[in-house]
């Protein structure tokens, strides 16, 4: 049975996902890094201003799902943070990395298209054409017998239907069915687009963040080690 989230606890789990593949060295998180991913600007929506009590509740109740787990390193008194939800001895779910990239780009970034997905997936999954996206969403609607996205109404000017995770709930006119597949296609001439131009500044924005969250988290473990050795 699938876990019913909050919003932000969604946002954790899929911030702790992310961080878990793009920037391993720094994961576990530490409570600022946790705080600082799900509050980042860029490659996440809705965009959110979370304050640290709120991610540490959050984190907590979490823990008690045994969804997450909290490390504590005794000899400078920093916790981190490292999730339990999928593909650990603990988690209900093992996904393969393209089962993974569109978990966690859903709950980061909620509803999006096939075509979305493909574009904003590529630190996670490389994905080679939006069919191999459907297929993995296909596949998810229908996981073990357990709905875990749900294919929405196309909205009008848009010519995709979006796709949304159901770990906060059900979602309204969701459907589990999968969407009638058209052939396979050559891939078309390379074109950038300025999606991919949106897309490509907001990986850089991304990469900044991730810096400046590397650079905090040093200065944490050196103001902590400062403090340890005063204390000596």
């Amino acid at each position: 049975m699938k876990p019913i989230l909050n919003d932000i606890e969604a946002r954790i789990i899929g911030c702790l996902m992310e961080k878990s593949i793009v920037t391993p060295d720094q994961y576990p998180l530490t409570l600022n890094a946790l705080v600082n991913a799900c509050n980042q600007k860029s490659s996440r929506n809705p965009v959110m201003s979370l304050e640290k009590g709120e991610v540490q509740r959050a984190a907590r109740e979490l823990a008690s799902k045994h969804l997450l787990m909290v490390e504590e390193n005794f000899r400078n008194g920093v916790e981190r943070f490292e999730h339990r939800f999928c593909n650990t001895a603990y988690g209900d779910y093992q996904f393969d990395s393209a089962q993974f990239a569109i978990v966690c780009l859903l709950l980061l970034r909620g509803p999006q298209t096939p075509g979305e997905l493909r574009a904003r997936s590529g630190r996670l999954h490389d994905f080679p054409d939006n069919t191999a996206v459907s297929e993995v969403l296909d596949g998810l609607m229908n996981l073990d017998g357990e709905p875990l996205v749900v294919r929405l109404p196309i909205t009008p000017g848009r010519r995709d239907c979006e796709y949304m995770h159901l770990f906060c709930g059900p979602v309204e006119g969701g459907s589990s069915e999968a969407a009638p597949r058209t052939e396979r296609s050559a891939p078309a001439p390379s074109r950038v687009t300025i999606a991919e131009l949106v897309d490509r500044v907001s990986r850089l924005e991304l990469e900044v963040a991730e810096l400046r969250q590397l650079l905090e988290s040093q200065a944490e473990g050196e103001n902590a080690h400062a403090g340890s050795s005063l204390g000596d």
